[in-house]
């Protein structure tokens, strides 16, 4: 079997780009800032870390603090927690049922949550770190379209401005060698601010899989079936740090810094079982193939900024630069062992390199005009995304290893991106505002397959313009509407032509004739509170032309193709309900759901419409119940409905988790954590095409049990009020505000 491209389609594809494929399929993208309402609707959430409101005009805001598991819990638990939002075993994030999400930290990309070692970094990310996260739906013109062009999730890193020292101790331990720990601490004084923590996390989940697959062949109508079971199994260490540095230079300008470190290891064992039936053309196959891996990952990161407030109230200056890398090995040895044949035993070696190196440098600039406020800034980028793949076998009859070209390659791919943007917001009378601004953005991409020594370059320019609109309705009702129009551009490794190998049966490799796609975002919401209930409800709209999506296809009669294209146009609207509030004093409740309904239009084999729409209900439930000043009990289910992929769909699924926190001390806390309750974690797919059938089911180790402590030294005491998510004396918070709506008013700013 020999799965590479061949070199003239290579030559074909990249010439294609140079002339300007990308650039002919780009058109002007929209996207939206925040229109801010007359006066804010409701008090801040107050918690002991600080106080946030818990929605703006734009996004909303969830306050992390308040979950009971926090202390145990890593970024991608925390953005499960968050409504629409689901993220799967593998780290996998998707929104109202879309993959395509960019994930920033405070606002900024981070090379470390670009393409495939996103999930592995959720995952190894403490949420403790974590002080809220936004969700943007519809983008203003604030934000970019680099690293994916849909709705944004931003991870908002926690700041302490309260005078003196605090800091806060965790440790957990779960089963078979599972354990984290974590310390967090801040230090005020005067005009100098520090914060930092460290990290380590023990963590994995092992997993069975099964998968069956049946082929018809386009020629003699034959079928052929065949059958993968998998068992996977392997824990990861990973461990960190991060600084962050303030100096209040005067009594109008502040400096900042910022450094942060993540290493983390990759090792794994698998063993897979392959059979296949014969149609006559091919030979019955059945083979067992075991494999060890091992690996590295480092993810770091810098940055320095700048804030000065002007001569008039309300002006303010901010620049910041960041510059990020995350570098990621894998070495694979495999072994593969054949039952049905008389082929030897074959062994054989690959290693993977990937490497994304991101620098954004930005500014912002905001001043009161008039009756509005003027915003204007500018962001220079640099994206560097590097892939490589070396294969070798090892010589059954020498024993010696040899290198095997088509199976290696080095691939990589620069994009710079230069962006200005304005914006002018308006309160037109008490209940009335508008913001609308406009966004340009000139792009460069290089390409460069370097193994055939193939370059080929590509330049852009697009005007974004946004509007928002809101009207307070009454004292506690907003109504708001906005719209964005987005582009998702391909990232380094959808590109890349050459075939990667996975194992005898698939490969997979990238399309260097993708086109961006472009969609357009509508969104009405309504947020209101009925007595000691807090509601919210959006309906939404989204259409996607030249969705970018997986495709399967066979390029041999056993061989099957996992690759990219533009699978044609998509489009997704629903409903999205949220309610929380307090019961009693001791009971609370948050639930929120997503009643959509999706349709796919794109084009089979041979060249004939296809038109795939599904239904689906998600949702999740969280309820807190604290029967002493002492306990807190936390039970949440989270439960994600069927979404359609690329060629098929996913099943619905569901968890549930359990926790327990019990003040032994004012500071100390003993907690205790079960995830996955009722064990039903799983991953199950469906690929249905006229050619192409397969099931894929995988669980996962999702039951597991962790116990720990929780030390809060320094800053202020008093029992249980100072646990996540309780309130200081004398500072009230509304019912439900842990979960709340609040709202800035237009004097506070946009971001």
């Amino acid at each position: 079997m020999n799965p590479a491209i061949r070199t003239p389609l290579i030559f074909a594809a990249f010439a294609a780009l140079s002339a300007g494929t990308v650039a002919n399929a780009q058109t002007p993208a929209v996207t939206t800032p925040a229109a801010k309402p007359a006066k804010p609707a409701v008090a801040p959430v107050v918690t002991v870390e600080g106080e946030r409101p818990t929605n703006r005009i734009d996004r909303q805001v969830y306050d992390v603090k308040s979950d009971a598991a926090t202390t145990n819990n890593s970024a991608a638990d925390a953005l499960s927690n968050v409504p629409s939002v689901t993220v799967d075993p593998d780290g996998t994030v998707s929104l109202r049922g879309s993959t395509n999400v960019q994930i920033l930290v405070d606002g900024k990309p981070s090379a470390m949550l670009q393409g495939d070692s996103r999930g592995a970094a959720l995952n190894a990310m403490p949420s403790q770190d974590i002080e809220s996260i936004e969700v943007i739906n519809n983008p203003g013109a604030q934000f970019g379209n680099e690293g994916g062009g849909g709705p944004i999730l931003n991870l908002v890193m926690r700041r302490n401005r309260t005078p003196g020292g605090l800091g806060v101790l965790n440790a957990n331990v779960g089963p078979d060698g599972r354990a984290n720990t974590a310390l967090s601490g801040s230090y005020q004084q005067g005009k100098l601010g520090f914060q930092g923590g460290l990290h380590f996390r023990r963590d994995g989940r092992n997993s069975e899989g099964e998968s069956t697959r049946e082929r018809t062949d386009p020629r003699s109508g034959l079928l052929t079936s065949s059958s993968q079971r998998s068992e996977s199994t392997g824990l990861n260490n990973s461990a960190g740090f991060n600084a962050g540095l303030t100096y209040n230079l005067d009594a109008k300008t502040v400096l900042g810094a910022q450094a942060s470190l993540m290493r983390r290891d990759n090792d794994q064992r698998t063993m897979d079982h392959y059979t296949s039936t014969s149609n006559g053309l091919a030979p019955p196959l059945d083979y067992q193939r075991s494999a060890q891996r091992g690996g590295d990952s480092a993810n770091a990161s810098w940055g320095v900024r700048l804030e000065r407030k002007g001569s008039v109230p309300g002006e303010t200056f901010k620049m910041d630069l960041r510059v990020s890398s995350s570098d990621n090995s894998a070495d694979s040895a495999f072994r593969n062992t054949y039952a049905t044949s008389s082929l030897p035993e074959r062994r054989s070696r690959q290693n993977n390199v990937t490497g994304s190196k991101v620098a954004d440098f930005t500014g912002d600039y905001e001043r009161p005009v008039d009756k509005g406020i003027v915003k204007l800034g500018y962001k220079l980028s640099d994206m560097q995304n590097s892939f490589g793949t070396l294969y070798a076998e090892t010589d059954p009859a020498s024993g010696m290893e040899r290198f095997v070209a088509a199976r290696s390659n080095e691939f990589r791919v620069d994009e710079t991106n230069l962006a200005l943007y304005g914006s002018y917001q308006r309160r037109l009378n008490e209940r009335w505002g508008v913001l609308g601004g406009l966004r340009v953005e000139h792009t460069a991409v290089d390409v460069h397959q370097l193994t055939s020594a193939i370059e080929a370059s590509n330049s852009y320019t697009n005007y974004i313009p946004s509007m928002y609109v809101s009207y307070k309705a009454s004292e506690d009702g907003n109504l708001r509407l906005s719209y964005s129009h987005r582009i998702r551009r391909p990232n380094g490794n959808d590109l890349n032509p050459y075939v990667v190998y996975r194992d005898e049966l698939n490969v997979s490799a990238g399309n260097p004739m993708l086109r961006p796609s472009q969609s357009d975002s509508l969104e009405l919401g309504y947020e209101t509170r009925f007595g000691i209930v807090e509601t919210s409800l959006r309906g939404y709209l989204r259409k996607e032309r030249d969705s970018i999506s997986e495709r399967s296809y066979f390029i041999s009669d056993t061989v099957l193709l996992t690759t990219r294209d533009n699978a044609g146009e998509s489009r997704a609207g629903g409903v999205e309900f949220s309610l929380s509030g307090k019961l009693s004093p001791t009971l609370s409740f948050n639930t929120s759901g997503n009643l959509a309904r999706a349709e796919q239009r794109s084009f089979d084999s041979t060249g004939a419409a296809l038109v795939r729409q599904s239904s689906s209900l998600s949702g999740r439930a969280r309820v807190s119940y604290q029967p002493t000043p002492k306990d807190q009990l936390q039970f949440s289910v989270n439960a994600q409905g069927k979404t359609l992929t690329g060629q098929g769909f996913r099943e619905p699924s569901a968890t549930a988790n359990l926790s327990l926190r019990h003040a032994l001390t004012p500071r100390l806390n003993l907690v205790m954590n079960v995830t996955d309750l009722f064990d039903s974690n799983k991953i199950s797919t469906v690929i249905d095409t006229p050619l192409l059938r397969e099931i894929s089911e995988r669980r996962v180790d999702g039951r597991l049990l962790y116990v720990g402590l929780s030390y809060r030294f320094g800053g202020v005491t008093g029992g249980a009020d100072r646990q996540p998510g309780a309130r200081r004396e004398g500072r009230p918070r509304p019912p439900g505000a842990g979960e709340g709506r609040g709202e800035r008013g237009p004097e506070q700013g946009g971001e």
